[in-house]
């Protein structure tokens, strides 16, 4: 073979005419002679073998020449034919490659059969697959495209894994000795990895039914890059191509993992990681620069394969600090997935150690990152590490803080992920939950006491520190070394005689022996008298010169001086530590010591634990906290995150868990079904699932779980709860009867139980009636003997619940409809019950009101005749009343038998019992309310049932022979029987009110003779004074006044005055909700007191002002009070020092703006009240109220006329005050371009007030706002507007105005200026007090100016007469002149209408 096949760049190429001895095609086939020619080259396969392609490839060269020209059958016959070869090249090589005798023809011959067959089916490879994705693109919309190309397509999706399996045979074999000094050419690696890539540009290469196919690319180029060196290649296609496929990300995180864990090929993350890492901030910033499939296959591969990502972390942490957040949130994830799967555990090395702090100190940094999604990411990350157990405990306090600062976080995400972080700390903790901050605090100060008192008692037995002699000397040498040679330079005489003199001490106490002269120079060392020592040493030599511890010094130099002193030194150490060694050890004493500092260590343990312990519960408690407040967040996503929470905490026992159970249980009712269905689960997973081997354990379980959360349970919780267990009751569980048994269990006594669990027994049981009347009903003597018998004085609690729960089986908790059930009066319960209340009135039990009001209510609702059986209940306990103020006469021996009638009454009054008289009253109110919700509700749809059964039946009787006569008068007749219904409803309703009015408090009606004495008691406050008498009497006063309208006229001034007067809070607050139902009923009595109403929202104690603002928002939400001036009482409380009070008044606001443009309409006389300078009002509090109201004003039109109203308002302003706040107020408003040409049209309004930094700093505001985002053109109107306000605040505006205008413009605008700047005479102003409104400034029209005052006679202001009068003259009551007039009817509804409602 004289030629030789060179891979081409282009396919084009192998036509031209090429170098000497290179390969060129000499006969491309036409079209349609191709079929033949493919049968020859099967033919010759099937005789030569893969040889064969070096005859036929000009046949394969003409398949991709005519490609798109060709039949899909040709181009699989092609496609059969070239994997045939390069397979059997495979098996046909290893035996020639092992050869040692293949010549160079021979090696020539294979490899161009190799290159020429590995060329063909490689752009066959691409040609196929670029057909079948423009196919799939062409067919996709279609759905029953089934045949012809559709199975050619299928076919194509199952022989490319044949091709690529092929390939990667081929290739693994050793074919690099084919090649010239084993030198692959690097066209032959471009042509197969080309096709490679070309094959990933798939988008659907990452879909599961795509896996064989991608793992064998991954493989065939594993194969490349460790034997024909394509690894820089791979790197750099790798980078190329996420910036364009984005769906490769995942794809290639796989193939660097496989190629770096199977191939040993690691430098691969090293090179893409580092190419990724070189990617500036500015280029990641692009558009199309592929940073969402960098950060993803960061990701990727952080999972994969994390222990090989360290070694080149610290290039991917610089993205830490660029502006991308898709990339740093890439780079965090991996640090965690390091964190979880490598750097964990105890057994890490110091470098270990210290690569984890750091990379927990990033993530920590992060936790505050200035993108929401960064934040929300990283709290993630921690969760897993927090799920995986791989967090350090000595970082679980501050990632628990820093997690507890993210539940404040802006975005909803980060919040989210904060929850999620904070449930998985109490689901992985190493400390107690169940122990509160409070619980945890004795026992860490007792501990505490105990390790003091540990570490005081060692250090007492603590030994001293023995320094030995040889470190004492050689801290000492030097300093010693100089002092012997300045003692030994000194010959001078007098040196020598002061020396003398200095040391006669020394030669006086010669010692008898050369041993003790060698202590005495011991001790000299040992203080630093080093001259002493040295002068002794010198003379010991003299003293004692056969001694040999002196015989050195026979010639004293430096040198055996210092030799003599070592050896003393050291020596008497040497020989104190050889005579210690000689003695016995101690070997208890050394065990003791041992066992003193273990249980030091031990105790020092334990107190950092409990410290650490009362730290995380500090934090859980801040964190329930804080959660338990977003259960009533806006965004469903938080609130169900929150629920789950609650779940996980409770599910845990953490201490004061049960507080989130109960707060979340009102959102039964809530709107949202996912809010509603998530608080459901959570309690059916809490409550209804009980574990147990039996269904009596399970029943048992169940019933201690919602026994638990009854608990002091509020009447509200109770009700929610009711939804949920009737859920259950209603469901056919296989418990419900077992429950049931087990709960009378409860309640009798049968099963030991405490007086709550008997309550929440017979609550549930209860709300099991909801579902089965029979449950209550079948047992009501059992409930009656139990809770209403003899014992009934005992424990009224208990009373009360059961009244509670007999009243489910009424039809008016039940609605059932059909003839009324009811008991007659003679029944055993009503004689219980009404004997427990009789016997409680003169009894002074704070729970008896309670039980009473349920008893009465439950009369009403059960009894047949009710009315008679009140009527002698209240006989009843007024004469147990009377009779007990007999008694106490009886026992009064000093009161004399002779006095008038008159007298004894007022000596029985003085003698009464005011807790007895209170409870006598609260009776009478009681009995009052529910007689006229009787009629109103029993009684009157009482009537329309039968009427309609009436009307029924007459209806049947009059019934015409004749179908067509009764097809004709079939509409007349409805429209007669119209007309009947609502006449006969109008005289139902009539007579109820003919009662009410009439009847019930005429003079033969017992309720009639308590009116007098409730008058007297709320309106004779010197004289009542005791707080439970008057709370008492105000509210039974009350509820007498919704008897009637005469009633209520005749004592509204009374139940005014006692609003304002009473000095005790929960008067005010009883009589505002009493004056707030009055209000519905008698809508026309009490809109003249409507601004009396408002002053108690200026009340000094916080529960009226709380009181006052929810009685105000649900009249004023439900239409019933118009929304006036006095709303800016309201506003003022968005400033309140109480945060309940706060956010009662900012849900007012919410509510209110969803009305249509009433915020709007109000805010000119809310401006116009609180800029007031009577008001006081700071500047602060003004913006933060006016920054609220104006966050309600989103319309561009609102916001026009807003501005222009606020700009008229400056022309009649008499402060600078007055000024600022309007300024201020226009800053605050969202500012359209609308709403600025408004504000440069009434320029004149405030130009002339500029110079006032207070007006002129809020209006430059506004331009820096406008500026942000503007148009060029439109910023130049702003820039020049800014100018001018410039120019005019600083040079005044008589130096600014423009030289066009005329004379008589220049005129006109000074004199309307000067009118402005001129304010009006002031007239007295009376001073602001607490508790009580501001008069309301009247308006003309809806503007912002302000009117002109008008010369009305000011109204009488409201007085009260002095508390310190005489007995007989105590009524404070208003004046008929004090009572306000009506000024605007309310047109009210039918009494039908409302009966309906």
């Amino acid at each position: 073979m004289s030629w030789d096949f060179f891979v081409p760049v282009c396919v084009g190429d192998l036509v031209k005419t090429g170098g000497i001895n290179q390969y060129v095609v000499q006969d491309v086939v036409p079209v349609k002679q191709l079929p033949s020619h493919l049968s020859k080259f099967k033919s010759a396969l099937r005789s030569q073998g893969p040889s064969c392609i070096l005859e036929h490839f000009d046949t394969g060269y003409s398949v991709l020449q005519h490609f798109n020209s060709l039949e899909l059958g040709t181009k699989e016959d092609a496609l059969e034919l070239l994997v045939q070869v390069v397979n059997g090249l495979a098996v046909s090589l290893p035996t020639v490659l092992t050869s040692n005798s293949l010549s160079a023809a021979e090696r020539k011959e294979k490899l161009n059969a190799v290159k020429m067959s590995v060329f063909l089916l490689c752009k066959l490879t691409e040609s196929l697959e670029s057909f079948s994705y423009r196919q799939n693109i062409v067919t996709a919309p279609g759905k029953g495209n089934k045949k012809g190309k559709g199975e050619g397509l299928l076919q194509w999706d199952s022989e490319r894994e044949s091709v690529l399996q092929a390939f990667v045979q081929l290739l693994q074999l050793d074919i690099r000795s084919l090649w010239s000094l084993s030198l692959v050419e690097e066209e032959f690696i471009s042509c197969v990895t080309c096709c490679c890539y070309k094959l990933l540009e798939n988008p659907t290469i990452g879909h599961v039914k795509n896996k064989p196919t991608r793992e064998c690319i991954i493989h065939l180029l594993g194969v490349l890059i460790t034997k024909y060196n394509h690894l820089l290649g791979a790197s750099v296609k790798v980078i190329q191509m996420l910036q364009h496929f984005e769906q490769l990300s995942s794809v290639f995180a796989q193939a660097v993992s496989v190629w770096s864990t199977e191939y040993g090929v690691r430098a691969v993350i090293g090179e893409v990681i580092r190419e990724i890492g070189q990617k500036s901030s500015e280029e990641l910033a692009r558009e199309g620069s592929g940073v969402k499939a960098f950060a993803s296959f960061l990701s990727e591969v952080g999972g994969l394969v994390p222990e090989l990502m360290i070694p080149n972390i610290s290039v991917l942490i610089t993205h830490l600090e660029g502006e991308s957040h898709t990339m740093r949130v890439a780079v965090c994830e991996v640090l965690g997935e390091i964190l979880v799967r490598v750097l964990c555990g105890d057994g890490l090395q110091e470098s270990g150690r210290a690569d984890r702090d750091r990379f927990f100190d990033i993530l920590q940094e992060h936790l505050h990152d200035t993108h929401s999604h960064v934040r929300a990411r990283v709290l993630q990350v921690f969760t897993r590490i927090v799920n995986s157990k791989a967090l350090p405990l000595c970082r679980y306090s501050e990632v628990m803080e820093l997690a507890v600062g993210r539940l404040m976080d802006k975005s909803v995400n980060a919040v989210k992920s904060a929850i999620q972080l904070l449930a998985a700390f109490i689901a992985h903790n190493p400390y107690s939950c169940k122990l509160s901050s409070a619980d945890l605090k004795k026992p860490l100060e007792k501990e505490m006491a105990k390790l003091r008192e540990m570490k005081e008692k060692l250090e007492g037995k603590a030994p001293v520190a023995v320094i030995r002699a040889s470190e004492l000397w050689a801290a000492m040498e030097p300093e010693l070394l100089v002092t012997v040679r300045t003692t030994l330079e000194h010959t001078s005489e007098a040196e020598r005689e002061q020396e003398d003199e200095e040391d006669e001490d020394v030669e006086e106490e010669k010692s008898e022996d050369d041993r003790a002269t060698a202590v005495k120079i011991a001790q000299y060392l040992r203080v630093n008298k080093y001259r002493n020592a040295v002068k002794l040493c010198i003379k010991a030599h003299d003293w004692f010169p056969e001694s040999e511890m002196f015989a050195a010094l026979s010639t004293v130099t430096p040198e055996s001086l210092m030799d003599t002193l070592g050896l003393i030194f050291k020596g008497s150490d040497e020989d104190a530590s050889e005579d210690s060694q000689n003695m016995p050890p101690t070997p208890q004493k050394e065990g003791d010591k041992e066992g003193e500092d273990g249980e030091l260590k031990k105790q020092e343990m334990l107190v950092q634990y409990l410290r650490d312990t009362e730290t995380f519960s500090l934090q859980v408690e801040r964190a329930i906290f804080i959660i338990n407040n977003m259960l009533y967040w806006k965004t469903t996503s938080v609130v169900q995150e929150a629920v789950q929470f609650c779940v996980t905490v409770h599910e845990f026992s953490v201490a004061n868990s049960i507080s989130g159970v109960r707060k979340m249980l009102p959102l039964v009712w809530s709107t949202d079904a996912a809010i509603k269905d998530a608080v459901v689960q959570a309690y059916r997973r809490l409550y209804l699932n009980p574990q147990g081997d039996t269904i009596r354990m399970k029943a048992q379980t169940l019933v201690d779980n919602l026994s638990e959360l009854m608990v002091d349970a509020s009447l509200g919780t109770i009700q929610c709860l009711e939804e949920i267990v009737q859920e259950f009751f209603g469901s056919g569980s296989n418990l419900q009867l077992t429950v049931i048994q087990v709960l009378w269990e409860r309640f009798t006594g049968k099963r030991e139980s405490s007086v709550i669990q008997k309550r929440a027994a017979v609550l549930l049981l209860g709300m099991a009636a909801r579902a089965e009347r029979e449950v209550v009903l079948s047992n009501l003597d059992t409930l009656c003997s139990v809770a209403l018998g003899e014992k009934v004085t005992e424990d009224f609690l208990l009373a009360r619940d059961t009244a509670i729960t007999i009243c489910s089986i009424t039809d008016h908790v039940r609605q059932s409809k059909g003839a009324p059930f009811r008991l007659p009066q003679d029944h055993q319960l009503f004689t219980c019950l009404t004997q427990a209340v009789a016997e409680g009135v003169v009894m002074e039990d704070p729970y008896w009101q309670s039980f009473m009001e349920q008893a009465v209510r439950l009369i009403y609702f059960l009894a047949e005749s009710p009315d008679q059986l009140c009527s002698r209940l209240l006989q009843r306990s007024a004469r147990l009343l009377l009779d007990q103020i007999a008694e106490g006469d009886e026992v009064n021996k000093d009161v004399s038998q002779m006095h008038d009638g008159s007298q004894v009454s007022s000596d029985q009054e003085e003698q009464v019992n005011c807790v007895c008289l209170a409870q006598l009253l609260a009776l009478c109110g009681c009995v009052a309310f529910w007689q006229v919700s009787h009629l109103e509700r029993s009684v009157s749809a009482e009537l329309r049932r039968r009427r309609g059964e009436t009307e029924e039946r007459e209806e049947k009787e009059k019934r015409p022979g004749s179908k067509a006569k009764q097809v004709a008068n079939e509409s007349t007749m409805e429209d007669e029987l119209g007309l009947i219904g609502a006449s006969a409803e109008d005289t139902e309703a009539e007579l109820i009110r003919k009662i009410c009015e009439t009847e019930l408090l005429a003079d033969e009606n017992l309720l009639s003779v308590f009116l007098p004495l409730l008058v007297k008691v709320c309106s004779s406050r010197g004289r009542y004074s005791h707080p439970q008498l008057t709370t008492a009497a105000c509210l039974a006063l009350s509820q007498y006044m919704m008897i009637s309208p005469s009633v209520c006229e005749d004592n509204i001034r009374l139940m005014f005055t006692v609003l304002e007067r009473s000095n005790l809070p929960v008067v005010r607050a009883n009589a505002i909700i009493a004056l707030g139902d009055l209000t519905v009923r008698f809508p026309n009595i009490l809109e003249p007191w409507t601004q009396n109403l408002y002053a108690r929202l200026s009340d000094e104690v916080p529960s009226v002002r709380q009181t006052a603002v929810t009685v105000l928002t649900q009249l004023v939400l439900k239409d019933v009070l118009k929304v006036k001036g006095q709303v800016s009482e309201v506003a003022v409380l968005l400033i309140d020092p109480e945060p309940q009070i706060t956010s009662l008044a900012l849900n007012f606001f919410n509510e209110l703006a969803t009305k249509d443009n009433a915020i709007y309409n109000l805010l000119p006389d809310i401006i116009s009240r609180l800029s007031d300078p009577e008001r006081g009002m700071s500047s602060e509090d003004f913006n933060t109220i006016m920054k609220q109201l104006f966050s309600y004003i989103t319309k561009e039109r609102q916001t026009e006329s807003l501005v222009e109203k606020m700009c008229q308002r400056f022309r009649t302003a008499k402060t600078e005050r007055q000024w600022c706040d309007l300024a201020t107020s226009l800053s605050l408003l969202s500012m359209c371009e609308r709403g600025f040409k408004r504000l440069q049209e009434c320029w004149e309004c405030y130009s002339d007030k500029l110079t006032e930094p207070g007006v002129y700093q809020p209006l430059l505001s506004i331009t820096a706002k406008l500026r942000r985002g503007a148009k060029p053109q439109f910023k130049s109107q702003v820039d020049d507007f800014e100018k001018r306000l410039t120019a005019v605040h600083t040079r005044g505006l008589e130096n600014v105005e423009s030289p066009e205008m005329d004379e008589n413009q220049r005129e006109d605008g000074s004199a309307e200026k000067t009118s402005a700047r001129t304010p009006l005479p002031t007239r007295g102003r009376q001073k602001s007090r607490r508790g009580q409104t501001k008069s309301s400034v009247s308006s003309q029209n809806d503007s912002f100016a302000t009117p002109q005052k008008s010369r009305k006679s000011k109204k009488p202001a409201i007085t009260f007469s002095s508390d310190e009068e005489e007995e007989d003259n105590d009524d404070a009551v208003m004046a008929e002149s004090e009572t306000p007039k009506v000024t605007t009817p309310i047109s009210r509804s039918s009494r039908r209408t409302r009966l309906r409602n």
